[in-house]
This record gives structure tokens, sequence and C-alpha cells, in this order.
């Protein structure tokens, strides 16, 4: 780690941020959704809270497409402002979209905070990595990209082993809440991105 190029370090930072707001919400927002939002209750209430669940898959696969539409305008927005202004402007958006969950109490409102999640999904999935290729050397290609996966590994290790009990102690098992400190999580990767990593190539 720490012989890894400076711009891989930056852009570790701010994937070991991003990757825990995507495993809280993976974790706790279908569930969260029907037990909140739709006030259902899996032994009490089970059909109203398996409408919710069923509400929550359908936002998420709005969020896929959008994903996808999206992921075709990435260029025109890196040419207009930048890979890592791009970058920090989708986290911005996903995590402002998974903030707003906790605040929702209509249901359809749901797909336009998937939509800015999808937004964000899209860029994770490339810009970290098209940052980072120019950023180290060619022939190291494959070490360093392994490396720098396990920025995403590692908060995914930890969120399994001690996020329930930070359920327990301090959120009072809310889900939503916990969706809720993912879109922190976003924004605050967004935000370190803006003010860290360099947009030119970083040795």
């Amino acid at each position: 780690v720490a012989h890894m190029p400076s711009q891989m370090k930056r852009l570790a930072i701010v994937q070991f941020l991003t990757w825990p707001g995507l495993f809280l919400m993976w974790f706790y927002y279908s569930t969260g959704v029907a037990a909140d939002i739709f006030q259902g209750d899996a032994k009490t209430n089970a059909e109203v809270y398996t409408k919710g669940l069923e509400h929550a898959n359908n936002t998420s696969a709005i969020l896929n497409l959008v994903t996808f539409a999206f992921s075709f305008t990435i260029p025109f927005w890196v040419g207009f402002i930048g890979k890592k202004f791009t970058h920090t402007a989708c986290l911005l958006i996903g995590g402002i979209g998974l903030i707003s969950v906790n605040f929702i109490h209509e249901p359809w409102m749901l797909y336009i905070s998937m939509s800015m999640v999808g937004i964000a999904w899209a860029s994770i999935l490339s810009m970290p990595y098209s940052m980072l290729a120019g950023a180290i050397p060619q022939e190291k290609m494959g070490i360093y990209m392994g490396i720098f996966n396990f920025f995403i590994v590692l908060p995914e290790i930890i969120a399994s082993l001690f996020f329930g009990k930070i359920m327990d102690s301090f959120l009072n098992n809310d889900r939503l809440a916990a969706v809720l400190i993912g879109g922190v999580l976003l924004c605050t990767a967004g935000i370190i991105c803006a003010l860290i990593v360099k947009e030119k190539k970083a040795n």
C-alpha cells in the first residue's frame, strides 16, 4: 500500500467510502421500504410486507435501467466537466437519492430516489477505473487493479461484521436510517473526490 501511486491512494479513499454506502442500501433498502414505508410486518402483516418488498424490487429495476441509460452519457459529462467532477456529481446525486428514502412517504417517489442512485452506480462502475488507468504503470496494471479492488472487498467485510452491532446498539434496527447513512457515505465520498483526486495523471 505504501508504494501505491498517489492518485491510486486518493481514489482508494473514495472507493473505501463509496462501497459501504452501496452495501448498506443492498442490506437494508428492500426490508426498510416494506417495514417503514408500507408499514408491513413479516409476521403479523405479511401481505403488506410482501407488497413493500415487491415495490422495492421494482424501484431497484428502475435503478438498473437508469444505470444502463446514463452510462452512455458519461463521455459527454466527462468532456464537459472532466472525470473527477463527473464522478463527484454522480456520487452526490446518488447520496442525496439514498438520503431522500428516509423522508419519503409516497411509495412512487422511490422511483426518483433509485433513479438518482442509478446515476451514481453508472459512474462507480467506470469512472474510478478510468481515472486510475492513467496514473499507474501499464506493466503493473493487473497488480494495481487487483489491489484497488481490495478497497471494495474490505468495506464489505467490515460492514458485514460490524454494522449489525451498530444497528442494534445505536440505530434501534431502523433500516432506513442505515440507508440514510449509506447516502451520507456516498456524499462524503463525492466531496473527498472533489477535494483530493487529481484530474490529470498523478504519480
